[in-house]
């Protein structure tokens, strides 16, 4: 309804939802947006083209939850709320990014049947509380954790890149990925940085020629006339200019009589220019790297000198150079003692498809690596660094916490049988709540068997069946189109991407179950 301003407290154009509109407001918004993703969800799920409205009509094809809904604008406010949720699961384990906001849908969907039914919003929320620390719980016990066995671990990380890779565009060669993805990640030797990881796209081959490389590429040239192979090299990065043929005192006119003074400006310049360059050979460096240019006279000083120069290398690659040399990024270059050079075994040029390109092998840091992406077009480079990424960060946040699960809707159906045991127990209407709960879980494997052409309420019907012994390992096997085992088929997930799931899209629910008034204020007008 919108505000008549009798009550003198809202300004006029202000408009406010109360009680069950503003339920209900909320509830559809939020149900609409995992609608919207629900379709893309497994190894079946479908992609979803993102067409931008602006000049460049820039497409994306992708099944990825978290660019899907940061890509589509919302207006509703608890639509943007799951959007939310689903950003934070990407940055902090980086997949389940569908799972959680069709999770969060399927709970609202329960808790507007449950409101219908004149039952109090606390009442819902209490509910689902105590039903999704029992589920946290059970699964927590039932993870199983190889930490300790390097070799079952590395399979570990195996299954659960192969599952992560399984509803992405790579699924195709998941072998072949989860090799480089899991051999990537072992590199950094647990510190979970996945700065060290680079990864490089280009078009041309197959997804199958995509290969890691042990050390750090730079997409950049070197200086004409200049070494094309250093040893034992120690590297100076910098972000300073080094141009002369302008005079850096912005804003301001010089006026001169005679050609003569113009030619003195320019030679002081110079004399400057070289100083600069002088005192960088004195920091006994062979390659010089500059995220600004270099123009010709300072190309020039570097080339007689015997120096490798590097310019116009993108911010993101010179920090990440100095991450993996152990080097420091410096403007200013009269204190030799102060400044930190990069070293690297070896800087020579490398050929890929036909670009040439700057590899650093040996680094300081022993953990770079770069993964070298082949694709036939740039549509699908980017997918399928996408879905790469997802792998990575899942790999990354597993290392840190070993323990997994199984995969294929297992989790869910187990922790709804401990769940529909505690709505047994419950008394009053907060069973209710919790019996919703259960039923929310049991949606994900419905929508996994839907999307891939599956009986969902058959299969759905016999992994309950399955689930009433709680040693069972059965779930969704989307290719046989039964109920299989996920250890003989090797499906597993981390146990702290289905914990975040879990936690995210219940405190979610919870925070838009809660609201019971939307207010819409107008923008403040300009005075004046």
């Amino acid at each position: 309804m919108e505000n008549s301003g009798s009550s003198g407290v809202l300004k006029q154009g202000t408009t406010e939802e109360k009680g069950e509109m503003a339920r209900l407001s909320s509830f559809v918004g939020a149900m609409a947006i995992a609608d919207l993703v629900a379709s893309t969800l497994g190894p079946k799920g479908m992609d979803k083209i993102l067409e931008s409205m602006g000049r460049s009509k820039h497409v994306t094809v992708t099944n990825d939850g978290a660019t899907i809904l940061k890509s589509v604008y919302v207006d509703n406010p608890a639509a943007r709320v799951l959007v939310d949720i689903s950003k934070t699961q990407d940055d902090e384990v980086g997949d389940g990014t569908t799972s959680v906001v069709v999770l969060a849908g399927e709970l609202l969907r329960e808790a507007e049947r449950l409101v219908a039914q004149r039952i109090h919003p606390m009442t819902i929320i209490a509910g689902y509380r105590e039903a999704v620390t029992v589920s946290r719980d059970y699964l927590e016990g039932l993870a199983m954790d190889n930490g300790e066995d390097p070799v079952a671990f590395r399979n570990d990380l195996l299954r659960i890149a192969k599952t992560t890779l399984s509803s992405k565009i790579l699924t195709q060669d998941k072998e072949h990925f989860a090799e480089l993805a899991v051999d990537a990640v072992l590199r950094l030797k647990g510190s979970g940085n996945l700065e060290m990881i680079q990864i490089i796209k280009r078009s041309g081959g197959s997804l199958r020629d995509s290969f890691l490389d042990e050390g750090f590429i730079l997409d950049k040239r070197i200086g004409v006339g200049q070494p094309k192979r250093v040893e034992n090299a120690k590297i100076l990065i910098a972000n300073t200019s080094m141009d002369t043929d302008k005079i850096k005192i912005y804003g301001a006119r010089v006026r001169v009589d005679s050609m003569d003074k113009v030619a003195s400006i320019e030679a002081a310049e110079k004399n400057k220019m070289k100083q600069k360059v002088e005192n960088i050979l004195k920091h006994n460096c062979n390659c010089f790297v500059n995220r600004q240019l270099i123009y010709n006279y300072p190309e020039q000083l570097f080339t007689d000198a015997g120096v490798m120069a590097i310019e116009h290398a993108d911010f993101e690659g010179v920090e990440r150079l100095a991450l993996v040399t152990g080097g420091d990024i410096t403007s200013t270059f009269e204190d030799p003692e102060n400044i930190r050079l990069g070293e690297c075994d070896k800087i020579e040029t490398i050929q890929i498809g036909e670009d040439e390109l700057i590899h650093f092998s040996g680094c300081k840091r022993g953990e770079a690596c770069t993964i070298i992406l082949r694709g036939a077009s740039t549509h699908l480079l980017d997918e399928a660094e996408r879905s790469l990424h997802d792998a990575l960060c899942v790999l990354a946040a597993t290392v840190k916490d070993t323990r997994v699960v199984y995969g294929g809707g297992w989790p869910e159906l187990a922790a709804s049988r401990v769940v529909d045991e505690l709505a047994a127990k419950t008394p009053g209407k907060k069973a209710l709540a919790v019996e919703s709960f259960s039923k929310a879980l049991r949606r994900i494997p419905t929508i996994i068997s839907d999307n891939a052409g599956l009986d969902s309420a058959e299969m759905v019907a016999q992994l309950r069946a399955h689930h009433a012994d709680p040693s069972t390992r059965a779930g969704v096997d989307v290719l046989s189109g039964h109920v299989g085992d996920m250890q003989e088929l090797g499906i597993f997930e981390s146990f702290r991407v289905k914990q975040q799931v879990l936690l995210s899209a219940t405190e979610a629910a919870e925070q838009i179950i809660r609201v019971d008034e939307v207010i819409r204020a107008q923008p403040r007008q300009r005075e004046g």
